[in-house]
């Protein structure tokens, strides 16, 4: 009898192994769909100029100069490789993370990451495309933890594709629908939509055009009754490199609430591979 049950049992747990793994694997596939889709947009032919940003303030001008060499191909989607840390919330322990990602000018993201050490690790990431926003992770790579897919995923994946744009610069460009304004010789504001969703964009450059820090309203629970709103977010950029003519954060804190006695960073990344087609 005792074997039985210990049988039954094990078939039991080897079934629901199985079926976690068949779940991974569609969702593993899902991703790697998304990912081909954006990184399968046709490369532009044009070459940065001057004449690109004639018309634009001296300050934004400045930041262009800096952020593009000239003569540099115009990318329309931008591959990195990072490491860092990354945590939950104020209260909880910082994790070592890597995590790879594609943007894609303003049509969408994937982020795939590693979250944790091998005790306790979350695999996963989220996406944005053709209006869905996801966020999905699982501990160990099976067992579910995380899986949104809602109105205010989409909204608030649309708020963190248009930050992330600061890593590919081309994007920014006045030719793809982004208008720009100087609030002074030292903060700029890009201001344009994606998929509907007006998007408001304040860069704070140096007196050479280098990007110090970011912030745009994001749209998000962390509020103290749980409440979806646009909350202020960014962070500071600690370091910038070089990749095939654009100049782009390299080491960057971001989180919730910045620019307030609230603010509290929970992604800190170094880029250490970056890819533009």
């Amino acid at each position: 009898m005792i074997a039985k049950i210990l049988l039954g049992t094990g078939v039991l747990l080897a079934s629901a192994f199985l079926a976690l793994v068949i779940v991974q694997v569609k969702n593993d596939k899902e991703v790697s769909s998304i990912w081909q889709t954006l990184s399968t947009l046709p490369d532009s032919e044009n070459r940065f100029n001057k004449d690109m940003i004639a018309e634009l303030p001296a300050p934004v001008q400045r930041y262009f100069l800096h952020t593009i060499a000239l003569g540099t191909p115009l990318a329309s989607s931008v591959n990195l490789k990072m490491t860092g840390s990354f945590r939950l919330s104020q209260d909880k322990p910082w994790l070592p993370m890597v995590a790879s990602e594609i943007i894609s000018d303003k049509k969408g993201f994937v982020w795939k990451a590693v979250i944790g050490s091998r005790h306790l690790q979350m695999r996963g990431g989220d996406y944005y495309i053709n209006g869905s926003g996801r966020v999905r992770f699982a501990l160990w790579g099976l067992i579910p933890f995380v899986n949104v897919n809602s109105p205010d995923t989409k909204r608030s994946a649309i708020g963190r594709l248009a930050g992330e744009m600061v890593w590919l610069p081309s994007g920014l460009l006045p030719q793809n629908g982004v208008s720009w304004k100087a609030i002074d010789d030292k903060t700029i504001q890009a201001s344009f939509k994606i998929d509907g969703e007006p998007i408001t964009l304040t860069l704070f450059i140096d007196s050479n055009g280098k990007l110090l820090k970011l912030s745009f309203p994001r749209w998000g629970e962390h509020t103290e009754d749980g409440s979806y709103t646009y909350i202020p977010f960014g962070g500071e950029v600690q370091q910038e490199s070089t990749f095939a003519g654009f100049t782009i954060p390299s080491q960057v804190s971001l989180g919730w609430w910045y620019g307030t006695d609230r603010y509290s960073d929970f992604f800190r990344a170094t880029t250490e591979q970056v890819e533009f087609h």
